[in-house]
């Protein structure tokens, strides 16, 4: 079992919207018997009188004796302390799947030979960690945007390439013509990336 104060809130808040929505349905006449079930904050419902549903404020009680704590069942040998810190950091792997199906597209592929499997694992990992250090790299140069909304922007922004036929020089030129454009366009000078 593990109590957290962040928790506790968001617990105590989310009852009390889910409360504050069964008095207004109470209010309008919208509740009826078939909604006492035990899903979400209809457990705090019942039905008084045989006939009259209404709600039950001493379940709303006991429930926010609950606030902020949240149980963990596990087959492992683990200490307590150690399943309790490893279940937290659970959310950062199920954002690894999400990024890696969503942003990245990373779609199942049906290899048959085990060189070709390991292949496609390592291509799916070091695109996750070109991802992720493009993440590192907005933090450190306080671009307070999103990876995915960053490469939004930039699919928009055209950089031009010419090759003087006399000279042979070669002119690059990058195009940042809105206001988005030039919210990212320090990652478009080559010496910015010479930091990292």
């Amino acid at each position: 079992m593990g109590y957290s104060d962040k928790r506790a809130r968001k617990d105590r808040y989310n009852r009390e919207k889910g409360v504050k929505r069964l008095e207004k349905a109470y209010r309008s006449g919208n509740i009826t018997k078939e909604n006492i079930n035990k899903r979400g904050y209809n457990k705090f419902l019942e039905i008084s009188d045989n006939v009259r549903v209404c709600i039950n404020q001493e379940k709303i009680k006991q429930d926010e004796q609950w606030d902020g704590l949240k149980g963990y069942l596990t087959n492992t040998d683990l200490p307590a302390k150690e399943v309790y810190e490893q279940y937290s950091g659970l959310w950062s792997i199920e954002r690894a799947f999400r990024i890696t199906k969503g942003t990245l597209e990373m779609r199942p592929m049906f290899h048959f030979t085990p060189r070709r499997i390991e292949a496609h694992v390592c291509l799916c990992f070091v695109a996750y960690k070109v991802y992720k250090e493009l993440e590192r790299v907005l933090k450190i140069s306080n671009i307070t945007m999103s990876v995915d909304k960053v490469l939004d922007i930039a699919k928009t922004i055209t950089t031009i390439k010419i090759k003087l036929p006399k000279s042979g020089n070669t002119m690059t030129q990058t195009m940042l013509l809105t206001q988005r454009h030039k919210s990212i366009a320090q990652l478009f000078d080559e010496n910015f990336w010479k930091n990292f």
